[in-house]
């Protein structure tokens, strides 16, 4: 068994179609996902407004010169976090970038800083030491001893980077949702402003409508409904929504929520103004995107379209000329 194995995995073909096997069932496992996904909005709305009510509970602990005893977050796994402080992690691994990073991809608590830390340490000694397995021990290429070297530190710094990577497709991922469903949330909250509600129960009520369309956008609206609630500067929750998101649009609201706090400026005008800028500027991406298309169109065009249509308009002529050569 171990010799089939062996050979199996030093052959390069069986290489090259395995790996092909993964990236054809990784396609399809892509394209079907979004289909199968369940609607998970209620479960994570429902664990919004539980953690908004413990920050309640923790607060008013606080008051009473009383810690909160229950925690925030969920615990961190206590393997992880054995290593994270042996090897004191979060000194020469743990940066703000990383720890921002993590809030704009919707990772929140001690328990995603520490996991963040573990695999940060873990992934690249997995890559390297499968590196080192597989070129030294199964394949044995006759190359030379530095190539090798090098090959296992290029997998070494893949797993050095590959804990990033993930964290920035994921925080690309979530900012293009919120970017979808700003202008939307912009105009729920225009109507519920201009109605007479408070911007904190207009926070809330777009929470609930625009979840339908964007989790995360929901997930962020009930959070700083809950910091509006108990920080002592409302101007700090603002901040916080801004840089949990990282959007250039969340910003300009938020400028608008603290000039409107601060100075008594109107917020519905100002909210209508950025609606519209926010809908000009959404059209203005639309067509910039439908100009582009045509250079983009030329070289499939080219290389798959013609060549098929030279095929079917040339295949008759190229018959009857065979035909008549006979």
């Amino acid at each position: 068994m171990l010799d089939l194995l062996y050979s199996k995995l030093s052959d390069i073909h069986f290489v090259t179609g395995l790996l092909m096997a993964i990236a054809a069932a990784a396609t399809v496992w892509t394209i079907a996902t979004p289909l199968l996904e369940p609607d998970t909005l209620s479960k994570r709305m429902k664990s919004v407004a539980v953690e908004r009510e413990r920050i309640r509970a923790r607060e008013r602990d606080r008051q009473k010169n009383n810690p909160g005893k229950g925690s925030l977050r969920t615990e961190p796994k206590e393997f992880m976090l054995n290593i994270v402080q042996s090897f004191s992690l979060s000194k020469w691994l743990g940066t703000e970038k990383a720890k921002e990073q993590l809030a704009m991809a919707g990772f929140r608590g001690q328990q995603a800083e520490i996991a963040f830390l573990f695999f940060r340490l873990v992934v690249p000694i997995a890559f390297l030491v499968l590196a080192i397995i597989y070129i030294f021990v199964i394949l044995d290429l006759d190359y030379p001893v530095m190539t090798k070297v090098a090959g296992c530190i290029t997998m070494a710094y893949l797993g050095i980077k590959a804990p990033e990577i993930y964290l920035k497709n994921v925080t690309t991922k979530r900012r293009k949702s919120l970017n979808r469903a700003f202008p939307d949330t912009l105009d729920l909250m225009l109507i519920c402003v201009e109605s007479g509600m408070s911007i904190e129960h207009a926070f809330r009520k777009v929470s609930g409508e625009i979840g339908v369309q964007s989790v995360p956008m929901a997930e962020e609206l009930g959070l700083t409904t809950a910091e509006l609630s108990y920080l002592p500067d409302r101007r700090i929750a603002y901040e916080n929504l801004s840089a949990r998101t990282g959007l250039e649009s969340m910003r300009s609201i938020v400028t608008v929520l603290i000039q409107a706090e601060r100075y008594g400026t109107p917020l519905g005008a100002a909210l209508r103004v950025l609606s519209q800028e926010s809908r000009d500027t959404r059209m203005t991406e639309a067509e910039k995107k439908a100009a582009s298309l045509p250079p983009k169109l030329t070289v499939p065009m080219v290389l798959f379209f013609l060549p098929v249509l030279f095929i079917i308009i040339g295949t008759p002529a190229v018959i009857q000329i065979m035909s008549l050569t006979h």
